[in-house]
């Protein structure tokens, strides 16, 4: 629901992303991404939501072999 708003009340004006690195476990069922993330939003009223930085992503791989994002952080600034 809450993506759905987020779509409903803004308009995607670009949305770069740069990975810097990806670490797989040495048992092979979990690793993380390091992303550089720039994603502008323009609000219905006009103004703008900027998201720029740094994350980490971490993802864990099912029985299935699927990978699955369990968890990141919020958006780092350096």
């Amino acid at each position: 629901q809450s993506w759905q708003a987020l779509f409903q009340t803004h308009i995607l004006i670009h949305n770069h992303r740069q990975i810097k690195k990806i670490e797989v476990s040495p048992e092979g069922d979990g690793a993380f991404a390091v992303v550089d993330i720039d994603t502008l939003w323009r609000r219905a009223d006009g103004g703008t939501s900027h998201w720029k930085g740094r994350v980490c992503k971490v993802y864990t791989k099912l029985s299935s072999g699927e990978w699955k994002l369990i968890m990141h952080t919020g958006v780092l600034e350096y």
